[in-house]
């Protein structure tokens, strides 16, 4: 038997995950638990809101997202994880993922708030991109992260590593 077409499946799944790595955080599958409870005390997630994954990874935040009413749309550029979070929630129509780079993407019109499991090299470029949509959509837009915080203000609310903030459409020159 021929292994080496499965040695190369193998070396192109590992070399995806490295690259994607490079662009935001690895892939590490989120807790539920931890996830429903930031969902019901931080911020609860529901019918009026349409939640932005970054980095939508499986998609279990989406679909705990989805459970709760929400819309949710998943931004994620490992096409893999992108081909599983489909599989997982094929037939839930308020779940979409899309194979796209959240820094180049903007944020769909109607999103309430976002979700990022964050590393902290990223946190601030987060922040401002999300100081920028609230400016550009004139509204006010709320960020959860799980991991790191931001460090330019003070967080609304926290629940062990997750962490709430507003962003409130500032004029541009205050921004």
């Amino acid at each position: 038997m021929d292994v080496t077409p499965l040695i190369w499946v193998v070396g192109a799944i590992i070399v995806i995950f490295c690259i994607v790595v490079a662009r935001g955080a690895p892939y590490v599958p989120s807790h539920r638990r931890y996830v429903r409870a930031a969902f019901r005390e931080l911020y609860p997630v529901g019918e009026k809101d349409v939640l932005v994954d970054v980095g939508s990874g499986d998609g279990v935040i989406l679909r705990l997202a989805a459970e709760r009413g929400a819309r949710a749309v998943g931004y994620e550029i490992n096409p893999i994880l992108v081909a599983i979070t489909w599989l997982l929630s094929r037939g839930n129509r308020k779940i979409s993922v899309k194979l796209a780079d959240f820094w180049l993407t903007p944020l769909p019109n109607d999103t309430t708030i976002v979700y990022a499991f964050t590393v902290t090299r990223d946190i601030e470029k987060i922040a401002k991109k999300m100081q920028q949509e609230a400016i550009a959509k004139n509204r006010q837009l709320w960020l959860m992260t799980y991991g790191s915080e931001v460090t330019s203000r003070k967080p609304v609310k926290r629940l062990k590593a997750h962490s709430l903030f507003s962003f409130e459409p500032l004029q541009r020159d205050e921004a």
